[in-house]
């Protein structure tokens, strides 16, 4: 579904639709420039609700608010919208009677529901599956109250944290409005639900699981979400099939919601729970083609203590490589100042030069493919031998074993040893043996790697020469 608004095109939007943006791109603006397109007639569209951005006030129940929302069916909206909601929490509470009133009467209007052994103590254990430490019950009167889950003992509004009231606090507007939306009069319509920052004040833990109870509960219902946020766990969260993202960038007018590709889903764990800190600076992410080349530089960064820092994602090939350049590049720009990302790919047939993308420098080895490293100079010292010894086991092994499957291909690398261009792959295993090692090749190329220096000689043959200087300039894998 495409929509335009205000001098704004949205495409593609989906069931769930995530927009993901700096904080002052606009991503507020645009979901009320939503409330307002939808709220506004559009064809079919039942009920439209607003979260707003910054919700404050206490789990507490005030007449008042109550009496204003009962009374007047667009107080409760139109508090929702503001930019800031100092009694939002208030009205959450009076929320939490509106929806147990509503799942009690679709509990006394639906047979099937009324003889099964549904009851709304069912809706609450939705909330608390939310909460580590605290429950919700329901109170004497109306409304409810927190206790302890351990001890049963009371907990005052003022002693819960603020995740604990937000995700409260969440879940009740959510359940409230998925229920509103089965009532009589709005079953047959679409609905739509705009949330700014459900993220605020959440663990990257809790994130997850506010996003679990809103995605099953809007899973199989007419209601199209939007959702406006900078967490990249909060997206990272959700169901791949329902998703579609829009990285937002300031002045934009055209917004493309894709799907959530394979590319996304392996890379977003890699940015964190919250992009705009400085862990991703720290270890940022460098994108491979294959799981080797992932577990090359995972030793990397072991052996080196730590002095290495990257967080290698494997891309599967050099053809789906581009794909996550992309993918991240788009992440980077939507939601980090000033990042860089970094990817490493065979030469194979290709020149060494390769021109950066935006936010991702992008490097070539100096030889054939990752292979190849093992037969560095540094690597096969590592392992206690020289280029020349295992050249003189290369000749042995093509005698002694004329009919090993893999004769033919160690007989054609023979006909001229160039290590840094013949294809190794089909015979690193035996190589790895004919250096006397039996451990994991990665292993060894990753220990070498770590242990480059800054005296490491660059001439032909070096691991520094094999890996080139574009990716050792750009990790800073020399050192003293």
């Amino acid at each position: 579904m495409d929509i335009n608004i205000s001098g704004r095109s949205l495409n593609n939007i989906g069931h769930i639709n995530v927009i993901l943006g700096k904080n002052g791109c606009g991503k507020s603006g645009l979901l009320r420039h939503l409330d307002q397109y939808y709220k506004g007639g559009e064809q079919n569209i039942g009920l439209v609700k607003y979260l707003s951005p910054e919700r404050g006030g206490q789990l507490i129940s005030e007449s008042g608010v109550f009496d204003a929302i009962q009374n007047n069916l667009d107080w409760g909206p139109n508090q929702r919208r503001r930019n800031r909601v100092d009694n939002f929490r208030q009205m959450s509470m009076a929320e939490f009677k509106i929806l147990e009133t509503l799942v009690l009467r679709t509990i006394e209007n639906d047979r099937e529901i009324r003889n099964s052994d549904f009851t709304f103590e069912d809706t609450i254990k939705k909330i608390n599956g939310l909460l580590d430490n605290i429950k919700v019950t329901r109170g004497s009167r109306s409304g409810f109250e927190t206790k302890g889950k351990s001890d049963d003992s009371n907990r005052t509004p003022d002693q819960l944290s603020s995740g604990e009231s937000e995700l409260i606090s969440v879940a009740i507007e959510i359940l409230s409005f998925v229920y509103q939306t089965k009532s009589e009069g709005n079953a047959d319509k679409d609905h739509i639900l705009l949330l700014d920052e459900p993220d605020v004040h959440l663990h990257p833990d809790l994130q997850a699981r506010l996003v679990k109870l809103l995605v099953d509960n809007v899973r199989d219902q007419r209601i199209t979400v939007f959702i406006a946020t900078h967490s990249t766990a909060f997206l990272g969260s959700l169901d791949p099939e329902l998703t579609h993202v829009c990285f937002m960038r300031s002045g934009a007018t055209t917004y493309d919601f894709l799907p959530i590709s394979e590319a996304l889903e392996r890379t977003l764990p890699i940015f964190g729970a919250h992009p705009l800190s400085n862990v991703f600076n720290n270890s940022p992410i460098l994108l491979v083609e294959g799981e080797d080349d992932e577990r090359i530089w995972q030793q990397a960064g072991r052996s080196s203590r730590g002095r290495i820092k990257v967080w290698p994602c494997a891309a599967g090939d050099v053809q789906s490589l581009d794909e996550y350049e992309d993918t991240v590049s788009s992440i980077i720009d939507a939601v980090y100042d000033d990042a860089k990302a970094y990817s490493l790919r065979d030469r194979d047939e290709e020149p060494y030069d390769i021109t950066d993308k935006t936010n991702v420098i992008r490097c070539r080895l100096n030889c054939k493919a990752a292979e190849n490293l093992i037969l560095s100079d540094d690597v096969l010292s590592l392992l206690g031998t020289t280029w020349a010894e295992v050249q003189a086991r290369i000749t042995d092994w093509i005698a002694r074993n004329p009919e090993h499957p893999k004769n033919g291909f160690m007989t054609v690398f023979a006909g001229n040893f160039d290590r840094r261009n013949a294809n190794l792959k089909e015979i690193r295993l035996i190589l790895m043996d004919l250096a006397g090692s039996n451990k994991p090749w990665e292993v060894a190329v990753g220990q070498g790697i770590a242990a480059l220096t800054a005296a490491s000689i660059r001439e032909d043959g070096s691991l520094a020469d094999f890996l080139g200087s574009k990716i050792i300039t750009a990790l800073s894998l020399m050192h003293e």
